[in-house]
Order: C-alpha cells, then structure tokens, then sequence
C-alpha cells in the first residue's frame, strides 16, 4: 500500500511540473507555454483603479505659483475646456482626443505658456484612493498631451481629488461633472 502511494506520489509530481503546450487555431500548431509568456505584456496600465497600495502614488508639485495668465473668455471657451471620465476610470475617451488636439496646438502657438492639469474626481471612494485616481486622470491627460508634440517641461500635474468639486449634489449627473481634467495656464518668467 506505501509503494502504491509512493508510486501515485511520483508519478502526480512528474505531471504536475511537466512542461505544458499551449494550442492555437492553427491545427496541429503546438506553442510551449514558455513562448506565450513571453509574448504577453510585461506591463499593461490597467484603466481601472483597483485596490492599492496608497503610498505608492506619486504626486507632482506644482513648480510655480498658480499665477493665471490673461487668456481670453474665447479661449478658455473654446480651447481651454474640460474633459471628463467615466467612473472609476482614468483613460482619455475619445470623444475628448479633438479638445486635447486643440488645446496641443494651441500650447504649441503660444511658446511662452505653461499649463497645470488639474485630476478631479467625484465624492465616492476615500480622500486618498480619489487624490490617487485624480493623479493618474491627469497624468493620462499630459501624456496624451505630450504625444501631441506639447514638451513635457511645460506641462504640470497636480490631484485635487474629491476636493474642488464643480457640483455638489449627490446625483450621477453632478458626479460626471466633477470627473475632469481641467487646464490652467500659467505665466512662464521672461528670459533672463
């Protein structure tokens, strides 16, 4: 009965680290499972927060003092305008890629500006998880802004998270409202 055991021990080791294939749609197509590991992604950023470690979030210092320069109303109307995300979430929608567009050239024709990209979020979560997703919204924000060809230097972030909310009320119409990257512009110190 021990050898019988034994053997049974044996032989459920041997499988169990045996290596594995892995098939695909191709017939007869047979892929270790060390090659599909290594042609997952290493890192993917997820688009939906989870549950983290607080400490771990990194938060940018404003260099400067938020002093507004003189935009025009039709600017900050028209160039300058929020975007907005949904819940929980922090990738830009696409509906928002032509604002961030406009607000990409428009930094590009004006050299001598800065811009603060505030993160918001709504009151749902803890002060620290929202201080934690407002920075990665904004973050998100100046990334894509960068893509655009906005140099980095000249983009800053800072999370607000639940704090300056643009609406009040607890209804999810008040939350969308405060779910936004919001833009302000920054005087750059004349060349010395």
């Amino acid at each position: 009965m021990r050898r019988f055991l034994f053997l049974l021990l044996v032989v459920g080791l041997t499988f169990s680290c045996a290596q594995r294939k892995v098939t695909t749609s191709e017939p007869g197509k047979v892929i270790p499972s060390e090659e599909v590991k290594a042609e997952q992604p290493q890192e993917e950023t997820p688009a939906i927060v989870g549950e983290q470690d607080i400490s771990n979030i990194e938060t940018t210092e404003i260099k400067e003092a938020p002093v507004a320069m003189k935009v025009s109303e039709e600017e900050k109307k028209n160039v300058l305008r929020d975007i907005y995300f949904d819940f929980d979430r922090y990738d830009v929608k696409a509906e928002d890629k032509p604002v961030l567009r406009a607000v990409a050239d428009w930094m590009l024709e004006n050299p001598d500006v800065k811009l603060v990209i505030e993160g918001h979020c709504d009151e749902r979560g803890t002060s620290e998880y929202n201080l934690g997703l407002g920075d990665r919204r904004a973050k998100s924000t100046k990334d894509y802004l960068i893509t655009l060809g906005v140099p980095a230097d000249r983009l800053q972030t800072v999370s607000y998270g639940e704090e300056k909310p643009l609406c009040s009320e607890s209804t999810e119409e008040c939350w969308a409202k405060n779910r936004r990257a919001h833009f302000v512009v920054l005087k750059q110190e004349a060349a010395k």
